[in-house]
């Protein structure tokens, strides 16, 4: 961001009356704060500051920002074979395929499961909520890694149902 720029936020701050602002773009993070207008006769005064993050990378050229949606970090799940059920987190929260550390993975690609059986737990808020198999059959793959943070909805295993 340049000095033009800044000038220019902060005039639009002051017609829109905007007393506190934030941004934050690429490295660079600016923080405005208008104190109120003084009741004494004196003005108020008024202070800018904008704080970069870590030093900006040298630029000829000035474009305007460009929002995009954060690229997913999994990568696109192979076409899905026929009559194959996926199971999804319920809850956002921190994956763990054992119950406690050096233990051996409640199930891994190849095991077969149960209707009811703990497959993994997800925490959330200090909470471990253990994730059952909501069909019976096989496992063909686990989606997520050890300690990953997941989202609800996500995928975590990918069970072939017994016949």
């Amino acid at each position: 961001m340049n000095q033009k720029e800044l000038r220019e936020l902060i005039e639009f701050l002051k017609e829109q009356d905007i007393a506190e602002f934030e941004l934050e773009r690429g490295d660079v993070k600016v923080r405005i704060k208008r104190s109120p207008p003084a009741s004494s006769a004196t003005a108020a005064e008024t202070r800018y500051v904008a704080v970069p993050a870590v030093p900006p990378p040298v630029a000829t050229e000035v474009s305007p920002p460009v929002v995009q949606p954060k690229a997913s970090k999994e990568p696109p799940a192979p076409p899905p074979e026929e009559g194959l059920h996926t199971v999804h987190s319920p809850i956002v929260g921190t994956f763990y395929e054992s119950p406690s550390p050096g233990s051996p993975p409640f199930v891994k690609a190849g095991d077969t499961v149960e209707l009811g059986q703990v497959l993994c737990i997800v925490e959330a808020m200090k909470l471990m909520n253990e994730i059952e198999s909501d069909v019976a059959g096989e496992i063909v793959e686990k989606l997520v890694n050890n300690g990953q943070p997941i989202e609800y909805g996500q995928n975590l295993f990918v069970i072939r149902p017994k016949k």
